[in-house]
């Protein structure tokens, strides 16, 4: 149950906001749904196509909601013919994909201008994908507490001003697709590397976002950001086969079996990423793509041209300066120049508040450390990272190369 509403939520929540013009009765009757949904599938089953199911449902509580309102005649008349029109036929859904159509729209309303950007985004991810707060706070590199309060008044704050669920035009489209394509971003992101639950990677939230990158070159044909996006997501993508062993443990990048990375799904990245370069593309998606780009196309790890993905990030971190950029140029140096020279990089970002309870900087000190010979000090580092590590199998990846390391060093 919990796997079909955290697949299905988005997309119920979008078809009814549709419906209703208004997202937080969208949510609420999402919710009724999701009840009913537990007192009937246990006897009856999980239907064929439960998005529909909840769909309907939704559809019929906000119809005696409607009535006992006593909302007016012309408004209930024209809410209440589309509701209770009958379930589309496949070509009827091929014409209104409310998938991606509706939930598009959910995405644009909820990056609406009313709200900061942060607010925005945070908003958007706790609805579109389903995501916890811990998992969006994550993302922020903030507490909860923080994230939670930012929800809550982001919500308040759409239904006060009684934002209108539909695609915006001209200058006003233009105006919300950074908050967009940032929100698109962050919910691949935890697609490729979950911060919780049993899998490293959750397809439907990637697939997810892929689609509305898809949807968002529609819109936007000639915008190189965009292209830039789609490029990285279908290159991040092609990997995700190797990304994990028998065992569902993380394999790191340099590990991996290159023969099963995704050839198909790299050339429509870099056909996104060359259509970027043709538009004049230099921004931050167009910069990790062709980082990205870079690790497609070496045949071997050793073959990594490290030096441009040094100097990629140098320019990404010009460009949009941030202690998780800054940290990803030191691992490029590393590679690239040497462990020193990566690692007196990471130790000025040991100070840096943002990543001070985020696993990843003791983690990549400790390889560094590693290839330095100073074993004593990287089985610190890699014990402080599985401390903070949110994901079981990533803490306990990190744990046993801490107990090897301390093994080698015995003997």
């Amino acid at each position: 149950m919990e796997g079909v509403w955290r697949r299905e939520a988005a997309r119920v929540i979008a078809r009814l906001s549709r419906l209703t013009r208004d997202v937080g009765l969208a949510e609420e009757l999402a919710q009724d749904a999701l009840v009913a949904a537990l007192e009937t599938w246990p006897q009856t089953g999980v239907p064929v196509n439960p998005g529909a199911w909840l769909v309907t449902t939704g559809k019929n509580r906000a119809l005696d909601r409607l009535r006992k309102r006593k909302l007016v005649a012309r408004k209930h008349e024209a809410l209440g013919a589309e509701m209770m029109a009958p379930d589309p036929s496949p070509a009827d859904e091929a014409m209104d994909d409310f998938i991606g159509d509706d939930l598009l729209r959910l995405v644009f309303q909820a990056c609406h201008p009313v709200l900061s950007l942060d607010a925005q985004v945070a908003r958007t991810l706790r609805k579109l994908g389903g995501l916890t707060t811990d998992q969006i706070a994550s993302a922020f590199l903030a507490p909860s507490p923080t994230i939670a309060q930012r929800i809550v008044r982001a919500k308040r704050r759409l239904s006060e001003a009684q934002v209108a669920f539909e695609l915006p035009r001209g200058e006003e489209l233009w105006g919300r697709t950074q908050a967009v394509l940032r929100v698109i971003y962050l919910v691949f992101n935890e697609g490729h590397a979950a911060t919780a639950g049993d899998a490293l990677v959750r397809k439907d939230l990637c697939e997810q976002a892929k689609h509305l990158g898809r949807m968002m070159l529609s819109l936007l044909p000639r915008e190189p950001e965009v292209y830039g996006l789609v490029a990285l997501m279908e290159i991040q993508g092609s990997r995700f086969a190797a990304r994990e062993d028998g065992d569902g443990r993380p394999v790191l990048l340099l590990d991996q079996d290159r023969g099963s990375w995704d050839q198909e799904a790299i050339a429509r990245g870099l056909g996104a990423l060359c259509r970027a370069h043709l538009l004049g593309g230099r921004g931050p998606y167009v910069l990790q793509a062709e980082i990205a780009a870079c690790h497609a196309r070496a045949r071997r790890a050793e073959d990594t041209d490290w030096a441009r993905i040094a100097a990629r990030y140098a320019e990404l971190a010009r460009l949009m300066p941030s202690p998780v950029v800054e940290l990803n140029r030191a691992l490029a140096v590393s590679m690239a120049e040497g462990p020193a020279a990566g690692l007196a990089i990471v130790d000025r970002l040991r100070g840096e508040p943002a990543l001070a309870d985020w696993h990843r900087l003791p983690a990549a000190r400790a390889e560094m450390l590693l290839r330095l010979g100073r074993v004593d000090e990287a089985i610190v580092e890699l014990e402080r990272a599985a401390e903070g590590a949110t994901h079981p199998r990533e803490r306990e990846q990190l744990l046993e190369r801490a107990a090897r390391c301390r093994e080698g060093a015995m003997t």
